[in-house]
């Protein structure tokens, strides 16, 4: 795993330390989660704008009609 330096104003770090509750959740597994999420949603953004520009046509669209049943 590689390391990241960054640098945060005080008030910055006082409201991470409530969020992150120190004991529970250490700051740095806090921060990865939401670095996680960020890159997700990014993604996901990326995504919903690439079908908005060029959607599936009707022919290209999946066929479920012989999807079996789900049985999970």
């Amino acid at each position: 795993m590689k390391s990241l330096l960054i640098q945060l104003d005080d008030q910055t770090l006082l409201a991470l330390n409530r969020v992150a509750e120190p004991g529970k959740r250490r700051r740095s597994e806090f921060i990865r989660q939401a670095i996680r999420k960020a890159v997700r949603q990014a993604e996901y953004r990326a995504m919903r704008e690439a079908y908005r520009k060029q959607p599936d046509s009707g022919t290209e669209a999946d066929d479920w009609s012989t999807a079996g049943e789900y049985r999970g």
